[in-house]
C-alpha cells in the first residue's frame, strides 16, 4: 500500500522575524552561481511594514488590454521548450541539493510520509501585510512537536508576481515574504507570470525563467541582498518527484480565462505547440510501466474544472 502524502495545516505563526536590508532595488544583473542551495536567512526578522519599491497603478495596462480584447481577442502566447524533453523532471534531492538531499529523504522514509505546502494567487500589488501574514502562519508549520508533520517544500501554484511577473517586484513579492521560510520552494507560472504589460519590451515569463528555471542555483539580485537561490526546475512544465508524491505540472498560460496547453481549434497551429500533450503523455506512460503507487497530483494554475462564472 503506498504511504500518504498531504498538504499540512497551517498553525501557530512563528515567532516574527528581523528584516534583511535589501542591498538595492531589484534589477536584472549577473547571477553569482553557487554550489548548494540556500533558503531561510541565517536569523529572523521582522515583516517590514511597506514594499521596498512602490507599485504604480496597473489600471492603464488593463484599460488597453480591454480594447485589445474588444477590438481582435488575445491570444495565448508561446514560451520556451523545458529542458529535457518529452518529460522534464525534478527531484525534491535535487531542489534540496547534495549535502542535505540524504539526510532529508531518510527522515520523509522514516516518517512513512511527505508534508508540504501548496499555494497560489500569492503575489501583492498593495503591500508586504496580508501575503507576510500568511507565511507567517506557515512558517509555524516547521515548529511542530511532531517532527513528521514539518513541511518538506512549498509548491506556488502561478501568479507569483502581479500584475504582469514584472523583474522589479520580485523581491517585495517573492523574495521577501519568504525570506525565513527554511525549505524549498518550486512553482509553475500563472497567467498573471506570463502577461505581458502593453507598450513594455518584456519577454513573456522572462523574469520567471530567471528566478525559478536556472541551469545552476544563483544567488540573483532580485533577491535585493537575500541569500535564497533561485530554482533549477526544467521549464515552465515538468514533473516533480519526491518520496510518497509525483506533482506533474502544466502551464495554463497567460489569458485571464480560459487556460490552454497546446494548439487546438481556439489557439492558432504553432502558438504553443504539443510539447505539454506529449510530456503528459510520456509522464502517464512512465507511471503505468513503473505501476506508481505513490500520491499522484496534477497542478496547474487554472481550474480544469469550474463552476460558476
Amino acid at each position: 500500500m503506498a504511504k500518504r502524502s498531504r498538504v499540512s495545516r497551517a498553525r501557530k505563526p512563528a515567532t516574527p522575524a528581523a528584516p534583511a536590508t535589501p542591498a538595492a532595488a531589484a534589477a536584472p544583473g549577473a547571477p553569482r552561481i553557487v554550489d548548494q542551495p540556500s533558503f531561510a536567512q541565517p536569523a529572523p526578522t521582522p515583516d517590514p511594514t511597506t514594499f521596498l519599491v512602490k507599485h504604480t497603478s496597473d489600471a492603464g495596462a488593463y484599460k488597453a488590454i480591454d480594447v485589445l480584447n474588444e477590438q481582435h481577442g488575445i491570444a495565448p502566447l508561446p514560451f520556451p521548450a523545458p529542458r529535457g524533453l518529452p518529460e522534464p523532471t525534478l527531484t525534491l534531492a535535487e531542489v534540496f541539493g547534495s549535502e542535505r538531499s540524504a539526510d532529508v529523504l531518510a527522515k520523509i522514509k522514516a516518517a512513512g510520509q511527505i508534508v508540504f505546502h501548496a499555494g497560489g494567487d500569492c503575489g501583492s500589488t498593495t503591500g508586504p501585510k496580508f501575503q507576510d501574514e500568511v507565511v507567517d502562519k506557515m512558517l509555524g508549520d516547521f515548529h511542530e512537536s511532531d517532527q513528521e508533520e514539518v513541511p518538506q517544500f512549498h509548491i506556488l501554484l502561478g501568479d507569483i508576481v502581479y500584475s504582469f511577473g514584472e523583474t522589479k517586484y520580485y523581491y517585495d513579492q517573492f523574495y521577501e515574504p519568504y525570506r525565513d521560510y527554511p525549505a524549498p520552494i518550486i512553482a509553475l507560472p500563472g497567467n498573471h507570470d506570463g502577461m505581458v504589460a502593453p507598450e513594455t519590451s518584456a519577454a513573456s515569463l522572462a523574469a520567471y525563467l530567471r528566478n525559478f528555471c536556472s541551469e545552476k542555483f544563483a544567488i540573483l539580485p532580485e533577491a535585493g541582498g537575500l541569500t535564497r537561490t533561485s530554482q533549477i526546475q526544467p521549464g515552465v512544465f515538468y514533473t516533480f518527484e519526491a518520496e510518497y508524491v509525483r506533482i506533474i505540472t502544466l502551464y495554463s498560460n497567460a489569458l485571464e480565462d480560459p487556460g490552454y496547453i497546446a494548439d487546438g481549434p481556439s489557439v492558432p497551429k504553432g502558438t504553443l505547440g504539443v510539447s505539454q500533450l506529449g510530456f503528459l503523455t510520456a509522464a502517464l506512460k512512465r507511471v503505468k510501466s513503473e505501476r506508481y503507487t505513490g500520491a499522484l497530483i496534477f497542478a496547474s494554475h487554472h481550474p480544469t474544472y469550474a463552476g460558476g462564472g
